[in-house]
């Protein structure tokens, strides 16, 4: 027997138990292999079996077509903030950005080294809280691409519409794919971190359109070309194989739930009890209001700093685990992503309900 908690966590974050059982199972001895995924050669007949697999499955949960490629790389979100704008912003070299919190403040400080960045709105003023109207006017026609970030796991904001503009949309969904249908196609590339919704730390997926590609300057290091990836279905190195091995249970998972469809019901059903709660809480509230909620990261406050530190340690102590807020804005953040189960949504909620009675009651 062992004792599992409620783990709130931003990322490294929860994962489906039926996964981590089923890993377990396969430890030592990968179907009859007589050894660990992760100590089989990549080139082996049974490793290109997984990683093949592990493509196949997100194509059809995400349907995504043929005139993109599925990378598997390494570096994490955070170093396509450089060979984005090194493999794509080859045209007029300008990349349009919209910015709505850390992650892309972090891709604009890239983008001011390898092209040229115009800001098409930002969100600052109001602490990134809410997600800019966008208007078709606003965007430099001429951009080689515009980058997003799709769901901003700090701030717990999301984008609800695709941006007016002419250039190829680049959005990190690192926080949210496979949360809830996409159309890949309004997309010129999008790009997740694994450790939120698609395995552990260590693995970057990267889904491009070809055509996007074959401009990129001929000394580009051959690590941090995305052809080279493509050309060796993403085998050039040794890449992470067991978090694609991991990858590949989830997708497996996924899929036995019914696909995207089934898990964005049970998630939008998660984030509205959660919201609900909030909204008619007097202890607690939401930082973000509005159509721009996101539905995997929650952030909400207090008001009281002291308050919000006996919370997150009476909620420690109950089995709710990472809940205190981001560094940069405080407070707290409840992640619930897709392997979040319902039952950790209602008993945090019962949890809180009964805390505000307590704290009332002094």
């Amino acid at each position: 027997m062992y004792d599992r908690v409620f783990n709130f966590s931003s990322g490294p974050a929860v994962m489906p138990e039926p996964v981590l059982e089923k890993a377990a199972e396969e430890m030592l001895n990968y179907e009859g292999s007589g050894m660990s995924v992760m100590e089989m050669s990549h080139r082996s007949k049974v490793y290109d079996a997984i990683i093949k697999e592990a493509e196949s499955l997100l194509r059809k949960l995400m349907n995504i077509p043929e005139e993109y490629a599925v990378l598997f790389l390494q570096g994490g979100a955070s170093l396509q903030f450089d060979m984005l704008p090194m493999n794509l912003a080859c045209g007029s070299g300008t990349v349009d950005i919209v910015l709505t919190g850390m992650w892309t403040n972090r891709a604009y400080a890239e983008l001011k080294k390898l092209a040229k960045p115009h800001v098409v709105a930002s969100s600052e003023d109001k602490t990134f809280t809410y997600i800019p109207k966008l208007t078709p006017e606003m965007f430099d026609d001429s951009a080689d691409y515009v980058h997003v970030c799709w769901n901003n796991t700090i701030y717990g904001t999301r984008y609800t519409q695709i941006p007016p503009c002419k250039a190829p949309i680049v959005a990190d969904m690192s926080s949210c794919i496979l949360s809830e249908p996409v159309d890949v196609t309004k997309f010129g590339c999008i790009f997740a971190g694994a450790q939120k919704n698609l395995g552990p730390a260590g693995l970057t997926i990267v889904i491009i359109r070809r055509d996007l590609l074959g401009k990129q300057p001929e000394d580009l290091p051959v690590m941090l070309n995305f052809d080279t990836h493509i050309k060796n279905s993403s085998l050039y190195n040794t890449p992470p194989t067991y978090a694609i091995y991991m990858c590949k249970l989830v997708l497996e998972w996924l899929r036995d739930l019914g696909g995207v469809e089934a898990i964005a019901k049970v998630n939008r059903r998660k984030a509205e009890k959660f919201y609900a709660f909030l909204d008619g809480s007097d202890m607690f509230r939401a930082t973000v209001s509005g159509v721009d909620r996101s539905i995997m990261n929650i952030p909400f406050v207090t008001g009281d700093n002291e308050l919000d530190a006996r919370f997150i340690a009476a909620a420690e102590s109950a089995g709710f685990k990472n809940l205190k807020g981001h560094r940069s804005v405080g407070g707290m953040r409840a992640s619930i992503y897709n392997a979040m189960p319902e039952e950790g949504v209602d008993r945090l909620i019962d949890f809180m309900s009964e805390f505000e009675k307590r704290e009332r009651a002094k």
